[in-house]
């Protein structure tokens, strides 16, 4: 018989199941509706949703039976009713327990299994006396591991009863849920929700609010680079904890909250803050952020970093979800493919411009579902004429493949060989390195799991492990979809084998089993230097004496690259992010996969491919491609202006907010305004090493010309000796005004790039 080839009757099938609509999956488009507000039930748009939740039930103290109370009865009873009365196919669910719910009461019930039993039995029993189509159990203050173990029971025995009933559609079951998988002291009973619940509410929102944090932030950020504090690392914890991402439904904010600013003009995210604003708690529905925008003719402005929408009226800041983040988070979830997303809540809405939003973000890709079920008539029938002619053709071609089979798995097998023997060469040339087993690296970092995870670059995840001796170790692990390669990964195990310092991270072996490339380096306890920089409350902890060693520990690491190891080493790539801290924060250079080694006499080298960091490269390696050990001095220029800000690369500053940080830098040293620069937590009143001394010798680091810019050698002298005379510097790299004589009495000038911190530059040309 001859072989179809499979690709064509997998397409067959496909195509064949994409004109059966009843087999796609649902996507929920789920919305909350709480009693506690005074919206009437038939004035919710019904249609905008395929499920509403009817917000709260209670449990009885004594009893534990569900509780509805009287004034609430008369909603619930009517609830399902008047809501289908717009669209009759809406979903309705009933919601036990909530934020406002008796935490001891519901301990109580869940601890005992005859308890449990009158809660299950009344839960169902009112469910189908209001009409209601599914039960939503919301615990929010659940946070021991026996609240969890007793939480995993409850699932399971109601999921049973629900099962055990006869002659009616099952009943749904839910569960409202936090952002991330972990509460304070345990983890949520996975196997029970995976195996008990139809979907879990992910309650991707109040992360920080007013009421407990003194800085601004979005309390419902789908990003934070400087935490994971994130819906992004939220749903990824459920996932990889054994969710299915078909399981979970993305929660959406119909509020936000407002702060009180310490300074007016220290306005961004992250700002000082003293507390709640224009309400006790801060808390504001959407609809009245809208009118209050309007009343104060404030702009709402959008934050792509962390995704989303803030305002500032005088002390007033305010981060809510505004149309731009409704539709980058209803996007988010379709690309997870998770199973939808639910609004907290319905009544907070304006006009129902957010919800028609998120319906509008699925109508987009509706349309496109239309179109393809039309190609899909069209293609079904060719296909079955595609079957035919590719079984005669893959007869006819089967016995030619075989012999390009027999090659192909020689060339491979002899590929293979060659790797090996390439790994063998490098590690020739590094004999004091180990080489691990994938099985010992594997169960150092327990499967690569995402609790083990430090962090992501440009070559792939880094993973902390634990080595059977008790040795602590990161493992960095080539990414599949990584630009870099096998060039990288040898380059960095061949240059960092040869560079043994104090400041200089240690690699201690590598793996290249089963076709990975991993690099294992000795492990940094307090992570890198940018997830204290910019960080509100952790900059704190580095202190003016701390910052100086931090300064001097990177600036000896330099200057043996540069000039006292027997190679002359740029590293291309030095920027926050790369400065590890040890157990005693002292700073040491990692990540060498950019480096490139210079003989002692060379001055500068080309290249026709720009790699890097945004923000961190010198303009003569952007324009031209050339890089010198100047370029290493630039980037440190950049660093040094970071460590006495606080602040990054990405952002614009001064009045207009139109300045890079380079010449926001520039402009208050020429009007000796320079302390205004600095990190106001910084006092260097008993150091001999100056804040504005440090500005200075960065300001020179970053000019323009890089013949300009001092050496490290004079970089270090500077830093330590305060009678070395310092030159008064030049404009900075990528200054539009060149006009050393031009007095700045406004600071409106523009970058001519935008620089874009920890954002590698992988393909603007080679390394």
């Amino acid at each position: 018989m001859v072989m179809v080839p499979k690709f064509i009757i997998l397409l067959y099938i496909f195509l064949s199941l994409g004109l059966n609509p009843s087999r796609a999956q649902t996507w929920i488009q789920a919305g909350y509706w709480y009693s506690g507000t005074d919206f009437p039930i038939a004035d919710i748009n019904s249609a905008l949703f395929t499920h509403l939740i009817c917000a709260f039930a209670n449990i009885n103290a004594s009893s534990y039976q569900l509780s509805v109370s009287s004034s609430d009865d008369q909603y619930f009873s009517t609830f399902t009713n008047t809501v289908k009365q717009k669209n009759p196919s809406v979903t309705t669910l009933l919601s036990i327990g909530g934020g406002s719910a008796n935490h001891s009461v519901i301990v109580s019930m869940v601890n005992n299994s005859s308890h449990r039993k009158s809660f299950i039995d009344s839960s169902i029993k009112t469910a189908r006396l209001y009409g209601f189509q599914g039960l939503d159990f919301s615990w929010a203050s659940a946070n021991t591991s026996s609240d969890m173990s007793n939480m995993a029971a409850l699932f399971q025995e109601w999921r049973a009863a629900i099962d055990s009933e006869t002659g009616q559609s099952k009943l749904i079951l839910t569960a409202a849920v936090p952002t991330s998988k972990y509460s304070e002291s345990s983890t949520y009973p996975i196997d029970s929700l995976r195996t008990n619940l139809n979907w879990l509410h992910v309650s991707a929102f109040n992360i920080y609010m007013p009421t407990r944090d003194n800085f601004t932030r979005a309390h419902a950020a789908l990003y934070d680079p400087t935490s994971n504090f994130s819906a992004d690392f939220g749903i990824e914890s459920w996932i990889t904890g054994g969710l299915p991402a078909n399981k979970l439904v993305l929660g959406l904010p119909f509020y936000g909250y407002a702060w009180t600013l310490v300074n007016p003009r220290d306005n961004t995210i992250g700002a000082p803050a003293s507390g709640p604003a224009i309400s006790k708690t801060g808390e504001m529905a959407y609809k009245d952020i809208r009118n209050y925008i309007q009343s104060y003719g404030a702009n709402s402005v959008y934050n792509d970093t962390f995704v989303v929408n803030y305002c500032t009226v005088g002390t007033t800041w305010i981060g809510f979800d505004d149309v731009e983040v409704v539709k980058v988070k209803v996007s988010f979830a379709k690309e997870r493919k998770l199973l939808g997303y639910f609004v907290w809540q319905v009544p907070n809405d304006a006009n129902w411009l957010l919800s028609q939003t998120a319906v509008d973000v699925d109508g987009e890709n509706g349309t496109e579902k239309k179109g393809r079920s039309s190609l899909i008539i069209i293609l079904v029938p060719v296909t079955g004429v595609l079957i035919l002619i590719g079984a005669l053709t893959y007869y006819i071609r089967r016995t030619k493949n075989k012999k390009k089979d027999t090659e192909y798995k020689a060339k491979n097998s002899k590929s293979k060989a060659n790797l090996m023997t390439e790994a063998g060469d490098f590690n020739n040339n590094a004999p004091n390195l180990m080489v691990y087993r994938f099985s010992d690296i594997e169960e150092a970092t327990n499967r690569f799991s995402f609790e083990n995870k430090l962090g992501e670059g440009g070559y792939g995840p880094v993973y902390k492990g634990v080595l059977s001796d008790g040795r602590e170790i990161a493992v960095k692990k080539l990414s599949k979809t990584s630009t870099q390669g096998f060039e990288e990964f040898k380059n960095e195990v061949m240059l960092t084998a040869k560079l043994q310092h104090v400041n200089l991270v240690r690699v201690l072996g590598f793996c290249i089993e089963r076709e990975e490339h991993m690099l294992v380096y000795e492990f940094m306890p307090n992570k890198s230097l940018d997830y204290y920089l910019y960080d509100p409350i952790k900059r704190y902890m580095l202190d003016w004496e701390k910052r100086v060693e931090i300064i001097e520990g990177v600036t000896q690491g330099l200057l043996y690259l540069q000039e006292y190891s027997r190679l002359k080493i740029i590293h291309r790539d030095l920027k926050a992010s790369n400065i590890l801290l040890d157990e005693e924060m002292k700073p040491k250079i990692s990540d060498f996969g950019m480096a490139r080694i210079f003989s002692k006499d060379e001055v500068e080298a080309n290249t026709h491919r720009i790699v890097g960091t945004y923000g961190y490269v010198p303009p003569e390696y952007v324009k031209k491609g050339l890089y010198s050990i100047k370029s290493d001095v630039y980037s440190f220029g950049v660093l040094l202006l970071q460590i006495i800000s606080g602040r990054k690369t990405a952002c614009l500053y001064g009045l207009h907010e139109n300045l890079s940080l380079l010449e926001f830098a520039y402009g208050l040293w020429i009007q000796e305004k320079g302390m205004e620069f600095m990190d106001p937590t910084l006092d260097d009143t008993n150091s001999s090493c100056t804040l504005l001394r440090c500005m200075q010798i960065a300001l020179l680091c970053v000019q323009e010309n890089a013949n300009d810019r001092p050496t490290m050698l004079e970089v270090s002298s500077m830093l330590r000796n305060e009678t070395t005379p310092m030159a008064n510097p030049k404009r900075p790299a990528f200054s539009e005004r060149t006009n050393e004589n031009d007095e700045l009495k406004r600071l409106n000038l523009k970058p001519e790039i935008c620089s874009i911190d920890d954002a590698p530059i992988s393909e603007v040309v080679g390394r």
